[in-house]
Parts: C-alpha cells; structure tokens; sequence
C-alpha cells in the first residue's frame, strides 16, 4: 500500500520535502501546492510532480499532507487537512501560539489521525547514536550549543523559534520532566528580531539544561552535553562523534578515578527522509508519531516562555 501524499508550501523546506516525497519508495506522490503559483511549478518542474492551484483539491485527493508554509498559516492548513480527513505533518513550530496548538492536537485526536511535527534532529544519527549507547542515566544536567552564521531566511521568527527550538525538543525529550523554570538573555544582531539567545531551564525532576543559540556567528557548532547519573555524554555533531565517560567501562581515565571513557563515530544519513518514512509509517502502519502534536506543543511552550525571558530581560536593562 501507497500513502497518497501531497504537500503544501514549495519554500526551503517544501522544495526538500519534495525531492524526498518524490522518490519515497511508500508514497504516491501527488504534488505540491504554493501560494505562489510560479514557485510551485518552479518546485514541482524539479521533482517531477504536479502543481496544484487549489490546496482545498489537493487535500481531497490526498490521504496525508505535509504542511510547510510559514508559521504564520501553520494552524489553518493544518486545521483544514484534518477537516478534510488527512493525516498531516506540520513543520516546526507546530503552530504561531499555544491555543492553535492545543486546537490542532485535539482536532487530530478527535479526528484519528497522525498529526506529526517536524523536528527533524529527532532523527539524526547523532541522537541515534546516544540512544544506541547504554547512556548516562537519569539527564542531571543538560548543555546545548547551536551557532551558524547569518542566513537571511526565517527572518519571521526570532532564533528561539528558528533554531533553538531544535534543542529545546531534544532536551525536553531527554529530560521527559515538566518545565517548571525558564531564565534567558538575548540581543538582535544582524536582523529586527532575536537572533542570539542563551537559556536556563529548569525541570520538575530536578534536573537542568542551558542552551545557546545564534544566527549571527562566524562559524557553526553543534554540541549537546548530558551529565547523568551514571557518566557523562558528549556530542559533537559537525565532527560525529561521541564520548561517554562511565564507571568501570571503556579506557581508564587518570584524571577521573574509576571510571573510562569511550569514543563513538556514525555515518551521517538523511535526517529528512527518515523523518519522512517515520510519518509514512505512522499514517500507514499506525506505529506512533516519534515527535507527536504533544511533544510539538511542548516544544512551542518552551520556546514561547524563553523569548518571554528575553523580552522581560531586556526591558530591565533598557
């Protein structure tokens, strides 16, 4: 069986998620639908699919969507797929404020279907990586760092909601605990918005998280710290590797009595189209979304409360 799929919104992300679709070895790819008439032929010419010049008519052929417009307009194609009775996939955020997410969530459950949200780093070989490993034990304390240097896109939001929110859904994930405090700082510097921000988290379980991240820096870094109660894990995105430190395992370690260290290194795959297949799945296997409505919504709260951080620490020092 083929999962009838068509895409809304040909931008950065839509072009991407077309490609992919196109050669999806479940999917039937349908085509894609722009409010850019000329940008959707442009996209659709490069995958080899149709462009559809009416979103309502695409999503009544189809079994499942893909949502990739601006964040903007999230919440009203998301709401009019699932009307329609498709499954839908909806970019990160899951939608503009907390009261569209809450409605889309209830509207997939009520309406039994997947509703899935595009956090891609959930399917990243790093992360698999770690979850591959024996661990660390209940997340202690977490360290996340995002730097890249300015792109003039997704300009919309701040880099709370454009990269950061990355980090925040895996160290929610990671600490699988309630949120219960947020400390941030943050600047505009090349763009009107946000574009550099540091967070503290704080969590009902006890346990801890600081993440930075910037769209104004020269040059990228990704790392993602975890101090647990059993070791320490460190991950080094751009380079591929990962080192955990544990009692009684791996290399002995001098500096730290008793306890080794050891290296780990995976081979990059396609995040997207392993992002893609995991909905696929979803909607045609019934397996659960990996990064289901809920867990978009708790990213959306978190990455909501650090910019109402930032914006209450810079009213202090204006």
């Amino acid at each position: 069986m083929r999962l009838k799929l068509g895409i809304v919104g040909a931008g950065h992300f839509g072009r991407f998620h077309a490609l992919k679709a196109a050669r999806a070895p479940r999917v039937e790819f349908l085509g894609l639908a722009d409010a850019s008439a000329e940008r959707a032929a442009q996209v659709a010419a490069e995958a080899g699919c149709r462009a559809w010049d009416d979103t309502a008519a695409l999503m009544a052929a189809a079994d499942a969507v893909i949502i990739a417009a601006p964040t903007a307009h999230h919440h009203a194609l998301a709401s009019q797929a699932l009307a329609a009775g498709c499954h839908v996939f909806v970019e990160k955020p899951i939608a503009a404020d907390l009261a569209q997410a809450d409605a889309l969530v209830a509207q997939a459950a009520a309406a039994g279907k997947v509703l899935q949200v595009g956090h891609v780093e959930r399917f990243g070989a790093g992360m698999a990586t770690l979850r591959g490993s024996a661990g660390v034990g209940r997340p202690l304390y977490m360290e996340a760092v995002r730097i890249a240097p300015f792109r003039p896109r997704s300009l919309d939001v701040t880099v709370i909601l454009d990269l950061m929110i990355h980090d925040l859904d895996l160290v929610l994930s990671l600490a699988a605990s309630e949120l219960v405090a947020v400390e941030a700082v943050g600047s505009a510097v090349v763009s009107e918005k946000i574009d550099i921000a540091n967070a503290r988290l704080r969590f009902a379980n006890g346990a801890q998280a600081t993440i930075t991240a910037s769209r104004a820096s020269l040059k990228m870094e990704r790392r993602l710290r975890v101090f647990g109660s059993e070791g320490y894990a460190s991950l080094d995105f751009l380079a591929r590797e990962l080192k955990l430190v544990r009692k009684g395992q791996g290399a002995p370690l001098e500096q730290v009595p008793g306890h080794g260290i050891e290296t780990l290194s995976w081979q990059d795959h396609d995040n997207l189209e392993a992002e893609q297949a995991a909905y696929v799945a979803a909607c045609l296997d019934g397996v659960p979304a990996v990064v289901d409505g809920a867990a978009g919504r708790a990213a959306l709260d978190a990455a909501l409360r650090v910019e109402r951080a930032v914006e209450e620490a810079l009213k202090r020092v204006s």
